[in-house]
């Protein structure tokens, strides 16, 4: 997919009534991620101040400033997946992959993100890896997930 001007995305959507989380995730959609730039940019477009546009680009878990990895695992940080466990499968997922919650592979594979729940308590802990659930993960299979990603 070509990659889209963000300054040109932001346009777009610069006379929408919440067009600012509209053009976030358009930018997200073409970048991956949402460039440092384009929150001042959005800012300057929307007429709010740069904080208030930060705000909303950090509000939502699915939106990401800065760069991310390839593949996003996601952790949900809910009650009952911590409950079930959740604390092993992070302290897990952070050793195979050398990163800390929040982090990005030097190769840029994999980041790590804390995620409110996925909805499906029914199979905890559960985490997620480009939006595809696996439930009921423990440490023991954390590497056998990962596997399939690398």
């Amino acid at each position: 997919m070509a990659m889209s001007d963000y300054k040109e995305i932001i346009r777009q959507y610069q006379n929408k009534s919440g067009g600012i989380i509209e053009a976030y995730n358009a930018i997200q959609k073409s970048y991956g991620y949402i460039p440092e730039d384009a929150v001042a940019a959005a800012a300057s477009a929307f007429k709010v101040p740069k904080a208030e546009a930060y705000g909303v680009a950090t509000f939502y878990s699915y939106l990401k400033i800065g760069p991310r990895g390839r593949n996003v695992i996601r952790i949900c940080e809910s009650a009952p997946c911590h409950i079930a466990g959740a604390e092993e499968v992070v302290k897990t997922l952070e050793k195979e992959l050398g990163i800390k919650m929040g982090e990005t592979t030097a190769d840029g594979k994999f980041s790590l993100e804390f995620t409110e729940c996925v909805g499906q308590c029914q199979a905890t802990p559960v985490i997620t890896v480009n939006r595809k659930p696996y439930e009921g993960v423990s440490a023991g299979n954390v590497a056998a997930i990962l596997a399939e990603y690398k």
